[in-house]
């Protein structure tokens, strides 16, 4: 066995993994950037060194820095965790050159397998079904348009290197194919580096099912069951659990069979997720999923299979590439109960999902639970700030039942009882997603959050207005001791008026709390004062920002709205407008990204460009001007 790890990531699977060291007695070793100087993963190790800038390509994308660092400390292997570099060939092939251990599978294999084309080719030569598409080597205009043509519409667009849900365009008809196709190379070459593309038929109601695979390097391979992946919003995980609701016996044996086998056509070493599309709109059969791709590492969702198989995935695989056999058979690998995973991300879903950043004021459990179905994966905590530069990823609560009932009950209860103030968050989304019929009852699917608008995105009014009610509670409370500043509305030879200005959002009004009550099933409201004028309340999940409305410096800036401003820190990607062009209003001016998303900036009303401050490819604060509008 390995006796000391340097992991290559950071946030919670950083964490995650020294857990696991610290039970088998290895050294874990953290590497850091400038904007996690302080982070949670840095204090849990054993030891930590620096790597370089905040930028990504500057410390956690930079190979020769990482095994500097290693060799550094004197670390004997690399985890790379997922994201990042975990999936690179090139560094996995220059960690074994350096003398040090890979904890993954061999370069040849990610680079087979990272390359969607070419996985699908290796698919299909192991006899796993595969979805009809293009997948050649011509990438002009010409070829790619009448490939499509034959394919018919919808269909997807997707990045030959891509992975994550980067570089993935849906083309429904003919006519939106030229500028989906840009988009997607753009961003493919972007965050690959490869812009290549392929094509494949769209199945409108898919459901998202993967197979947790491991092999070691004696010829050994196994499966852990499937995991359900199919509540998404665009493209990226949202819940996942395991096993796949509805599954069928048969064809969970014909799913995993052929993950193996195709594991095994690659000579597959360490842990490794097949995953599977699935025509959501038909009962799960023999004949209704297709391989889709192989992911090359851990999966961010892989607590979900320990939690039903209780295997600890992250010592498989310090055991395989320390050249020890899988830890167990696949007779002796069983599926108990049911296990249910939620993404704990920092932002906004009332606002088209905005990435947040910034300090953290509160999070975690508002009651104690040390029950040993829950788990919470935790890269951050209250004190901590969030950066803006990085993936708005920062938690995940795991729970477990006796069957999917009772899991998704943990869930919905225990979503309820998370805090998260400071920056945005979506566990009140999340509580809404497990509570949903489609949800609860297995017939979501990949593009179901899509279809759902803003029932899901937007806190209920009723816990705005217990929000506003607990606030305003605080507001009219008394200040013992001092008649004179007793707030209960008192005045001379008069009624009594105990009314309060909030507001939530935008909307601000006068509040009489005693011409309100709040409904019996809202969980209790916790109120924590950021300010003296901003109060954050968190409730069934929800957490609402009341404040005090300043009426006099709203007034000065209804004079304003000329001005599209950066929503917060990231890079810009596109400048749309020169200084002379007349504008609509909601027409993209400029594109930004940031923490791994694509922002369309749009005119707040019809104007004539004044002057346009933004540059392509800088990095720009939150709050900067971007574009200035005048009159016409």
């Amino acid at each position: 066995m390995i006796s000391s790890l340097l992991i290559a990531n950071r946030g919670e699977i950083a964490c995650r993994i020294m857990r696991t060291c610290r039970a088998l007695g290895i050294r874990g070793i953290a590497v850091y950037s400038d904007a996690d100087a302080r982070a949670k993963h840095v204090r849990e190790a054993d030891e930590a060194v620096w790597i370089g800038a905040s930028a990504a390509t500057e410390s956690y994308l930079d190979a020769d820095r990482i095994i500097a660092a290693a060799k550094e400390v004197g670390a004997e292997a690399i985890h790379p965790g997922y994201g990042f570099l975990s999936e690179n060939a090139a560094f996995a092939r220059a960690v074994e050159k350096a003398g040090l251990v890979w904890v993954g599978p061999k370069a040849d294999t990610i680079e087979a397998m990272g390359l969607k084309d070419r996985a699908k080719a290796i698919a299909e030569e192991a006899g796993v079904p595969v979805l009809p598409g293009y997948r050649g080597e011509a990438q002009d205009a010409k070829t790619l348009t009448k490939e499509a043509e034959r394919i018919g519409f919808p269909l997807l667009i997707k990045a030959v290197a891509g992975g994550g849900g980067r570089g993935i365009r849906l083309v429904s008809k003919a006519g939106e194919l030229a500028g989906e196709l840009e988009s997607a190379v753009r961003e493919a070459e972007a965050a690959f580096g490869d812009g290549r593309v392929m094509l494949e038929k769209l199945v409108e109601q898919p459901r998202h099912i993967e197979v947790q695979v491991f092999g070691d390097s004696h010829g050994n391979a196994v499966h852990l069951f499937e995991r359900d992946c199919s509540l998404q919003r665009r493209r990226q995980k949202v819940i996942e659990e395991a096993p796949a609701p509805g599954m069928l016996e048969k064809v969970r044996k014909a799913m995993c069979d052929a993950a193996v086998k195709l594991a095994k056509s690659v000579g597959y070493e360490g842990a490794g997720t097949v995953e599977f599309i699935v025509d959501g709109a038909k009962p799960l059969a023999l004949d209704t999923f297709w391989f889709l791709e192989m992911n090359t590492r851990l999966q961010v969702e892989h607590p979900v299979t320990e939690m039903v198989t209780g295997m600890d995935l992250v010592d498989w695989q310090l055991r395989v590439a320390s050249g020890e056999k899988l830890p167990a058979k696949q007779k002796d690998i069983k599926l108990l109960g049911h296990s249910i995973e939620a993404r704990i991300c920092a932002e906004d879903p009332s606002d088209g999902f905005r990435p947040g950043a910034g300090l953290i004021e509160e999070f975690g459990m508002l009651a104690d639970t040390d029950a040993d179905w829950l788990r919470w994966e935790a890269g951050f905590e209250s004190g901590d700030r969030v950066p803006a530069v990085y993936d708005s990823m920062i938690a995940k609560l795991v729970v477990w039942g006796e069957d999917r009932e009772q899991a998704n009950d943990n869930l919905i209860d225990t979503l309820a009882h998370l805090q998260l103030v400071g920056v945005p968050g979506n566990i009140g989304f999340l509580r809404r997603c497990a509570m949903a019929d489609a949800f609860i009852d297995g017939t979501h699917h990949v593009n179901w959050i899509a279809e759902q608008g803003d029932a899901l995105s937007q806190a209920p009014e009723a816990h705005q207005h217990a929000s506003v009610m607990a606030v305003t509670d605080v507001l009219l409370g008394d200040d013992a001791g001092d008649p004179w500043t007793v707030r209960d509305g008192w005045r001379l030879n008069r009624a009594a008026v105990t009314k309060t200005a909030v507001a939530v959002g935008e909307d601000a009004d006068w509040f009489d709390p005693s011409e309100h009550t709040v409904a019996e099933d809202i969980s209790m409201p916790l109120v924590t004062d950021l300010s003296p004028r901003r109060f954050a309340v968190t409730t069934g999940g929800d957490s609402v920002l009341v404040e005090v409305p300043d009426f006099e410096a709203e007034a000065e800036a209804l004079a304003g709205g000329d001005a599209v401003m950066a929503p917060m820190p990231g890079k810009v990607i596109a400048v749309n407008v020169k200084a002379g062009d007349t504008v609509e209003k909601g027409q993209v001016v400029a594109v930004m990204e940031a923490m791994k998303m694509e922002h369309s900036l749009t005119a707040p009303r019809d104007g004539v460009v004044e002057a346009v401050g933004a540059e392509l490819g800088a990095q720009v604060p939150e709050g900067d001007i971007l574009v200035a509008l005048e009159e016409a």
